[in-house]
């Protein structure tokens, strides 16, 4: 786990080697020395705000868009000079849904596996079990364009994944789903990294990339602020856990002093609330014992535990949903 650096070393063995990646639009400076890898069989996230510069990474990555500076390399192929190499492999799962509306989910499929050079039989069988794999092989026939959203999100992935790639590049893919196609979205791509596959999971629902992700980047304005573990990111971050209980009245005398690391927070609510900063869940019972002992009478209280989103707060300074850049 670690701060970005200029220098920061890739992974010996990955699949993936992002090194000091730099791209401007005009003035503008999308992406500032960017530098991760990822290995065979591992969900990295690329979390951040919108704006931060994911969609022009994962371009990169898939060969769309050439960097300025820095360079990309796929299985050891190099992704500005190698492309025909590394094309095979990849798999592309676009923010914005890429599927013929005309056409039944079947044929859309088989002919993104033509396109990836599959034939006859062979671009069929693949097509299907694509379908069975995202939950479709009941709306094969279905022509597209009367699915519902979470199933052309689910259709959109099944492209992505037909040629069975090594590689998966994934960018925002369950924006607008129900919560069913959301939860088969995430089953999938984890399925798939367990057989080998190394997902890049491109987003900015924190939430997604705590449950499925092995390793995050942290991305803000161009640049890598963090990379590691959820665990790591978090106690990186330097946040603790938190209380906040309301009393039925406020207590007169500082009635937590003596449990361990603990402080107290200053808020702008009503004096018989309490905001206290502690240094495990483990000290939440013992703290409510405390306020009994002291006379307090707790009306309620919320115990909230550091996420990805908090972390986010203190590594760059703003909401990971702003949009601002």
């Amino acid at each position: 786990m670690k701060l970005a650096t200029a220098e920061g070393a890739l992974s010996t063995g990955s699949t993936v080697e992002v090194d000091a990646l730099a791209k401007s639009f005009g003035s503008r400076r999308i992406l500032d020395n960017v530098t991760f890898a990822a290995k065979g069989g591992e969900i990295l996230g690329l979390l951040g705000p919108n704006g931060a510069g994911k969609t022009t990474t994962l371009s990169i990555l898939a060969t769309l868009m050439n960097a300025d500076a820095g360079t990309v390399r796929i299985e050891g192929f190099d992704a500005r000079w190698q492309r025909e190499q590394i094309r095979p492999k990849l798999g592309l799962v676009p923010q914005s849904i890429a599927l013929y509306p005309s056409l039944s989910a079947l044929r859309n499929l088989e002919l993104f596996a033509r396109i990836h050079g599959l034939r006859g039989r062979q671009a069929r069988m693949a097509a299907m079990a694509a379908l069975s794999e995202v939950g479709l092989s009941d709306h094969a026939s279905q022509r597209t364009s009367v699915l519902s959203g979470g199933m052309k999100r689910r259709l959109n992935l099944a492209c992505g994944i037909v040629h069975n790639p090594r590689v998966l590049l994934l960018d925002e893919p369950t924006v607008g789903v129900d919560p069913q196609s959301r939860e088969r979205v995430l089953q999938t791509i984890r399925a798939l990294a367990d057989a080998g596959t190394t997902a890049i999971y491109s987003t900015h629902y924190m939430e997604e990339v705590e449950a499925l992700c092995d390793r995050v980047v942290l991305i803000d304005r161009g640049r890598v602020v963090a990379d590691g573990t959820v665990p790591e990111i978090i106690a990186l971050a330097g946040r603790r856990p938190r209380i906040e209980i309301t009393f039925q009245s406020p207590l007169s005398t500082r009635w937590y002093e003596g449990v361990s690391g603990t402080s107290e927070l200053k808020t702008q609510s009503h004096e018989a609330r309490t905001v206290l900063q502690f240094e495990s869940l483990a000290q939440v019972s013992e703290l409510l014992e405390r306020a009994r002992a002291a006379g307090g009478t707790i009306l309620e209280f919320n115990v909230h535990s550091p996420n990805l989103s908090d972390a986010f707060m203190t590594l760059t300074g703003h909401a990971l949903r702003d949009d601002e850049n």
